[in-house]
């Protein structure tokens, strides 16, 4: 599948900010599924590359002159294949173990560790996962606007209520339950026929499981192994750490945010 993607985050403020400093992790990884055929970011100020602790590509992006606004923009086109039974092949030095500590986002309170212990079985299958996946999307319905970013997975299974990032954060903390590595993906989808896209996110889990140990990518929301609709930006413990725009800023008074994502298949002429 390819996938040409646009991705403009704009940030206003109704005084000029003095110095604003973001970091952005906008670039898609390059892995064995998943090759990247074009890309550029258009944006105000001084960008640094680097890659972080999670093998992901970033920028920090730096603007020391008054300003009012802050616009981001990127887009591409990525080739997509179907990973082979939801595996993705990891290159990285980190060990897995790592991928077991709870986060403040992730972190499981009495309700939640009863509903792991309940809905993910002790053979930790693939299968096993996917059913969690499943109780999770039929526990906690998918409602736009009903959490924020800073929501906790305890809070959205408290509500009975949350979007994709508390799906991923929901599974997380289930796993971190268990001791089972597990981490969070954030991305795009494509949403298809629907012709509207958005920023996603779903989960890796640490499967045991036939020749090899190896990470499974699970879509929380659909209960679904990944596919070739889906593009992965960057992985983390949780959102803060894989998020793709983050950062502060001195000055600014109140402050808009909106942010338009724009993702298709050019061969099957959605737009």
């Amino acid at each position: 599948m390819l996938l040409a993607i646009r991705h403009e985050t704009l940030y206003r403020y109704t005084e000029p900010a003095r110095y604003s400093i973001q970091q952005l992790r906008l670039t898609p990884r390059q892995e064995n599924h998943q090759r990247v055929l074009s890309w550029k970011i258009l944006a105000p100020g001084h960008r640094h590359a680097f890659t972080d602790a999670y093998d992901n590509l970033c920028h920090t992006l730096t603007l020391t002159s008054p300003h009012d606004e802050v616009r981001i923009s990127v887009e591409g086109q990525v080739e997509i294949g179907v990973p082979e039974r939801g595996r993705i092949v990891d290159k990285g030095a980190l060990s897995p173990l790592l991928f077991t500590v709870p986060t403040h986002l992730t972190k499981a309170d009495e309700a939640l560790t009863e509903f792991a212990f309940r809905e993910l079985r002790p053979s930790r299958r693939t299968t096993d996962f996917l059913a969690l996946a499943e109780a999770i999307r039929a526990s906690v319905s998918y409602v736009t606007g009903s959490t924020a970013v800073t929501s906790t997975a305890a809070e959205a299974f408290a509500q009975r209520q949350g979007v994709c990032q508390d799906h991923a954060h929901l599974f997380l903390a289930c796993c971190h339950v268990m001791g089972i590595p597990v981490r969070y993906v954030s991305g795009y989808i494509d949403s298809g026929s629907t012709r509207r896209a958005e920023s996603h996110a779903w989960v890796d889990v640490w499967v045991e499981e036939a020749e090899s140990p190896c990470w499974v990518s699970i879509d929380v929301t659909h209960a679904q192994l990944q596919g070739d609709s889906l593009c992965r930006l960057a992985v983390g413990r949780d959102y803060e750490s894989a998020a793709p725009v983050r950062g502060i800023r001195r000055g600014g008074g109140a402050e808009s945010l909106s942010v338009d994502v724009s993702v298709f298949s050019p061969s099957l002429g959605n737009q």
